[in-house]
């Protein structure tokens, strides 16, 4: 992970969620490097800034979700993965679970839960 770059790639498709975030990350000291709502858009943004972790929606806008996202960019980057989810429900779970995320955090999210995570992640 020595050619990661100190950023954060926020991936979720609500813009509104996805701002929220960025803030929120942005107050804690990290930069953010992009954001996307679609996996496609996600695995060409983690090629390009190769960040070194990934806030990652399980939901995205098209046919593929969080995990095919996450499993690619891990595959081609090496990103680490904190996922969000609404659903608690075990197949999600368990499907997420295929990417060896470093967090689960489900929704609503408090800051202090992002934060907490998000500098776990950051941590060498």
């Amino acid at each position: 992970m020595s050619n990661l770059r100190n950023q954060i790639l926020i991936v979720d498709d609500e813009e509104m969620i996805a701002m929220a975030f960025r803030c929120q990350i942005e107050d804690l000291g990290f930069v953010v490097c992009g954001t996307a709502a679609t996996a496609k858009e996600a695995v060409d943004q983690a090629i390009a800034c190769r960040p070194k972790l990934v806030l990652m929606d399980m939901r995205l806008r098209g046919e593929e979700d969080g995990v095919d996202a996450a499993l690619a960019i891990h595959h081609s980057v090496g990103s680490r993965v904190i996922f969000v989810t609404g659903s608690k429900e075990p197949t999600t779970v368990e499907r997420i679970n295929l990417d060896h995320p470093w967090a689960i955090l489900f929704k609503p999210v408090s800051y202090r839960q992002l934060e907490a995570a998000v500098k776990s992640a950051m941590e060498d």
